[in-house]
């Protein structure tokens, strides 16, 4: 059930039974040419949609703006601080529980946004211990993208554009994707890039964080169908 599509009579009755919020979280940042710039917010948007259909809950509207400052520099993309996103989630959060939920799962799309996520749950946790918060990014996935990714891993962490995210679009938002226009980006990633701040223009031209060409709408449902039966295990498991 989508949250803003209820009415105010009904919805107390309705957050009794179902107890679990969603929050989809994305962001609006370049993802190479063949990919819209809201690419994580389609991502977080119809991850939750499926989660909605294998466990009871409310999925919320989603955020659309991220910390993005690495990709700041890039055309289109929209940039919000981790402090300013820190707030929206606590504020969010803090309503959301006062309305009367047990849980709250936030499905981030953008792997940017971890920083503020985890403070504002830290946050909602001090102050509300009882309402229990996830921050979910694909999780528990490391086994099936190891057997599905034709192409190395270039990062331990990241991955954008590429074969696995082009791969989960292509499953989820079709639609908006233009495998023509696809790229194999290989970019060689700084050796300091995990302890100073680098914008990623200092490395690549186009976003793309690896071969976009291999992706299939095979692999993209194969990682998404056990993401979001990982999501809603770990939910059934807390409620």
């Amino acid at each position: 059930m989508k949250y803003q599509e209820q009415n105010s009579s009904e919805i107390k009755n309705k957050i009794k039974k179902v107890k679990v919020a969603i929050l989809p979280l994305g962001a609006v940042e370049a993802h190479g040419p063949h990919l819209p710039l809201g690419t994580d917010n389609f991502l977080a948007e119809r991850i939750s949609e499926k989660l909605s259909n294998k466990i009871e809950c409310l999925v919320f509207p989603i955020i659309p703006y991220g910390q993005v400052w690495s990709l700041e520099e890039f055309p289109g993309s929209i940039t919000i601080s981790n402090e300013t996103l820190i707030n929206i989630l606590y504020e969010v959060g803090k309503s959301i529980y006062k309305n009367g939920f047990e849980i709250l799962g936030i499905i981030n799309a953008h792997l940017g946004n971890g920083t503020a996520i985890k403070e504002a749950q830290r946050r909602l946790f001090s102050e509300f211990p009882e309402f229990k918060t996830f921050n979910f990014f694909y999780p528990d996935t490391e086994k099936i993208i190891k057997e599905i990714r034709e192409t190395k891993k270039l990062h331990k962490n990241y991955f954008h554009a590429d074969e696995l995210e082009t791969s989960y679009m292509l499953y989820l938002a079709e639609e908006y994707v233009n495998m023509e226009k696809a790229i194999n980006g290989n970019p060689i990633y700084p050796e300091d890039i995990e302890v100073r701040p680098i914008r990623w223009t200092e490395f690549t031209t186009t976003a793309v964080m690896g071969d976009a060409t291999l992706a299939t709408k095979e692999k993209g449902e194969k990682i998404i169908e056990e993401t979001v039966e990982n999501i809603a295990a770990i939910i059934e498991r807390n409620m």
